[in-house]
């Protein structure tokens, strides 16, 4: 398979090579990290035969990796971020965001949301630390959820918040 990134047809990962799949210190969310949460979603998508667009972004809703695989235009990768950012700033995914809107008054308008699943936060292996989040996009929405909490696990995070 040819991976193009969003620039110029090169993978964007700030870093290190991949890594493979492992829990990841609590408090640290680096690149290498990042490309392991976005590993784990290519993998799943070529699983299922599926083309996606992934970003993964940190906790400030900054682009750590991303990918545009096979067969998708800039818009793919363009709305993967406006998700993963969504999902990084409001704390949860943007699959709920659409009930959010419908339900709270002047929440649509809010800045960054987006009401369509496949934005999915990133918490820590313990459920308590937001470390950034993943946004999907090329496929029906439950596909787009699916593929970023696969990623999620297969680097060790968790993809909502554990309450205590």
């Amino acid at each position: 398979m040819k991976l193009q990134g969003v620039t110029g047809g090169f993978l964007l990962a700030v870093g290190a090579a991949a890594l493979p799949a492992q829990a990841h210190d609590m408090a640290v969310f680096d690149a290498a990290a990042a490309q392991a949460v976005l590993n784990g979603c290519v993998v799943h998508a070529e699983a299922n035969g599926q083309s996606q667009g992934i970003v993964v972004v940190d906790a400030g809703g900054h682009i750590m990796a991303a990918l545009r695989m096979d067969g998708n235009g800039p818009g793919i990768i363009a709305f993967a971020e406006e998700k993963a950012y969504a999902a990084a700033t409001w704390g949860f995914p943007t699959s709920g965001m659409e009930q959010g809107a419908r339900n709270t008054p002047g929440f649509a308008d809010a800045p960054g949301v987006v009401t369509v699943g496949g934005g999915v936060p990133i918490y820590d292996a313990t459920g308590q630390h937001r470390l950034g989040a993943i946004g999907v996009s090329g496929e029906p929405p439950e596909d787009d959820i699916a593929c970023a909490e696969a990623g999620i696990a297969a680097a060790g995070f968790l993809p909502s918040r554990v309450r205590q």
